[in-house]
Order: structure tokens, then sequence, then C-alpha cells
């Protein structure tokens, strides 16, 4: 079977370091390695209060994002969720066959809902069966996740069982997935056990795409870390989060394993390790920003970009929710 890779990400702020090491370099890895679809996941994105006067250009701002950091759009179909109907059409018909227990037991609704679950709302409830949808719609082989999705990604496969079980079918295709470089899980600047995020209060927290030279520096030289040298080891690396997190974001800018840093950087002060950091980071960036700022200034460039990869995506996704349809039994023309 030919390889087919989905991913996406909300349209929520900017993003940063966490996102491009985490995802974006390795999707732009992956376009030569079977047929890529990249979508902006802007149902996703309102699950949670969001400014529904930004959201489309949000939407432009992603898109952005993932052309400036090498996704190749005539490599892989850029799209918009929502643009593509049959998205929610087939979360419709997956959520009739998942489970309400599994689905409480689901990290990210607990994360998000908090305390205050039963006042949630129920977008954020079903959220990882609109996901399962969003995979099992492309006959999606695999999908390159984080850690923290996997528990999602993992939900699809079951629901895609489920399925196939019912309707005594082999239709779905159970999709794996794909964890792939250093840094999957890019932590806090100013906390190593919490994951660098879009939505943390404090910007010193996060390295952004858009950052200009000085706040980047800034924000390392600011980042916490502990009163020993930089870990002259694995072991001792591994006990310290701070420097974990800063060691593993050198590593994957640099394509060198945690070894090599360890050995270039163990035993000295993290001044002089900071400022190195920085400096790879603004050399790794520069570049990113500069491409993104030139997209923006040229939104009708996106949009057709984006109509491309919607073409694409409703020319995959008709005939299987179609055929769906049918095997469940519903009349079809």
């Amino acid at each position: 079977m030919t390889k087919r890779i989905l991913s996406g990400m909300q349209p929520t702020s900017h993003l940063h370091l966490g996102n491009y090491l985490g995802a974006l370099k390795n999707w732009v890895g992956l376009q030569d390695e079977g047929e890529c679809l990249y979508m902006v996941a802007d149902l996703h994105a309102i699950t949670m209060p969001y400014d529904q006067d930004t959201l489309k250009q949000a939407t432009r701002e992603i898109a952005a994002a993932y052309i400036a950091a090498g996704v190749d759009p005539d490599k892989a179909s850029l799209f918009v969720q929502s643009s593509v109907a049959e998205h929610s059409q087939l979360m419709w018909l997956l959520a009739t066959m998942s489970q309400m227990g599994k689905l409480e037991r689901m990290t990210q609704f607990k994360d998000k809902a908090g305390k205050d679950a039963e006042r949630a709302g129920l977008g954020l409830f079903s959220y990882p069966v609109l996901m399962a949808a969003d995979v099992l719609l492309y006959q999606a082989t695999d999908v390159p996740v984080g850690d923290d999705q996997k528990q999602h990604l993992e939900l699809a496969r079951d629901i895609a069982s489920t399925f196939n079980h019912r309707y005594d079918t082999e239709f779905f295709t159970l999709p794996e997935p794909m964890i792939k470089g250093g840094a999957t899980r890019v932590m806090s600047l100013r906390d190593g056990t919490q994951k660098m995020s879009k939505s943390a209060e404090s910007d010193m927290s996060r390295i952004n795409l858009t950052d200009d030279a000085d706040l980047i520096v800034k924000k390392f030289k600011k980042a916490k870390t502990d009163p020993h040298p930089v870990p002259d080891s694995i072991d001792n690396m591994n006990e310290r989060p701070e420097a974990k997190n800063l060691i593993t974001i050198y590593a994957a800018l640099a394509d060198r394993s945690a070894e090599q840093v360890i050995a270039e950087f163990g035993g000295k002060g993290f001044g002089d390790f900071k400022k190195a950091l920085a400096e790879l980071s603004i050399a790794t960036l520069a570049p990113i920003t500069e491409r993104m700022n030139a997209l923006l200034a040229n939104p009708a460039e996106i949009d057709a970009i984006l109509e491309k990869g919607n073409a694409r995506a409703r020319e995959i996704a008709g005939p299987v929710l179609k055929d769906a349809m049918k095997i469940m039994g519903f009349w079809q023309k």
C-alpha cells in the first residue's frame, strides 16, 4: 500500500520552536516518503474560546508557517479542515460507535476541562472523534504525532476496528503513529516539566517563530536552569529537566545527538551554552520568519495554495465518506 501521511495544527496564536522541532521539521522530511496531507485544523480550534475575528488570518499564518518551514505545496497538499465538509459528516457517523468511557479517559480532555469538566463543551469532549475522522477520512497509513497525541491516535485505531468489525469489512485503514526526531516534546523555558505551549501565560516560556534575534537571545538568557554546570553525562542530564530541555533543543537544531552536545559543552557554564543555543536558534529561524513575512504580504498566494490543497482533500475524502455510508446502509444515489 502506498504510504499516505496526514497531520495538522490548530490556527491558534503563533507557532513556536516546539512546533517546529516536534512537527514541522519532520513534516518536511516526510514529503518524499509518500503522499502527504497537512491540515490547518480550524474545526479543532473552536473547541475552546477563540477570536472569530482573527480565525481566518490565523489560518493563513499557520499555512504560511508550514511553507516557510520547508513544506513544498508541489509535494504535499495543504488544506483547511473546515473546507472539507466530509470531516464533520464522518465524525458524526464515528460518534455513534465511540464509547463515552474511553472519551472520558482522554488525558487532553481532563487537562483542558480541568475541575469544571461538567461545564465543558461537547466539542471538547468529542475532539478525539473528530481527530479520528480527520485521519480515517483519508485512509491515512501514518500519522506524525507527539507523545501527547498518541492516546488520540490509539482511539482512532479502536474506532476504525469497531467499524470494520461491526460491518464485517476491512474498509478503514488502521493508522500507525510516526514519532520521529530528537525533540518530539520540547518543554517550557520557564519549567522543564511542562510542555512548551502557545497558550502559556508567559511569552518568555517559548521561542515564537516570529521572534526577532534580540528577543530570542533574551529568552534563552533568562531560561530557567539550575546552579550546576551543563551536564557531563546522559544520566546526569535526565535528572535535571531544564538542562535536559536546552540540550535537547540544541541537539535537534544542530541535527546532533545529545551525547555529542554533552561532549562539547558538558561541565561548562550555562552562560556560554545559552549564547551558543541562541545563535543556533537565530540562524535556523531567521530564514523561516523572513519567508513567513513575505508570504503574509501576499495573502492571495496563500489562499491559492490552500484552495489547491482543499480540492485534493475533497477528491480523496468524498469517495471514502460515500463508501462508508454505503457500508452502513444509507441510501445512496
